[in-house]
């Protein structure tokens, strides 16, 4: 496997750069290359990315989300394989550092000879600049999810928040 890690500062107060992260299904505003993101439930999302002419679709399952601290993640299903966590580090009342680090297993020549050059370290350190504007520009965030999500269990006792909605059944 390979390992990425970036950070950006952010200039909005942790909560709001926190809460816009939980926002799984506006990531294609920001993340170059990822065409959908269907929120699944508090804990899974399926994702649908297109790099470099390749296509790929995976399920990702949150492992460990500690509200304005961290969210952790695995793909559990489809063609990529990875994991990782972002983080939100308060700087003051007003900015917030935002580090994302990621484990992927490259796949194809075309994937490994972008892994070679560095290209995901310029692609992630994009989406975060992105994630910068598209946060600040806004103003405020889109919806949010304050639920605790730890390693091996989800909280069920803490309904979803804000925009994203559980699929309703029928």
């Amino acid at each position: 496997m390979s390992m990425v890690k970036e950070s950006i500062d952010v200039d909005v107060p942790v909560r709001r750069a926190y809460n816009q992260w939980t926002q799984f299904e506006d990531f294609p505003s920001f993340m170059e290359g990822v065409e959908d993101v269907r929120q699944l439930d508090d804990q899974h999302c399926h994702w649908r990315t297109k790099v470099a002419g390749v296509q790929r679709e995976f399920d990702t399952e949150i492992v460990d989300q500690l509200p304005d601290e961290r969210i952790s993640w695995r793909t559990t299903g489809g063609d990529a394989k990875q994991k990782g966590v972002v983080t939100f580090q308060p700087l003051d009342e007003t900015h917030t550092r935002v580090s994302l680090a990621m484990d992927f297993e490259p796949e194809g020549m075309v994937e490994k000879a972008g892994d070679k050059t560095g290209l995901l370290d310029l692609r992630i350190r994009g989406d975060l600049r992105r994630f910068k504007g598209f946060i600040e520009e806004r103003g405020e965030e889109s919806g949010a999810w304050r639920g605790r999500i730890t390693p091996g269990q989800s909280d069920t006792q803490t309904p979803p928040s804000g925009k994203w909605e559980p699929p309703a059944t029928g």
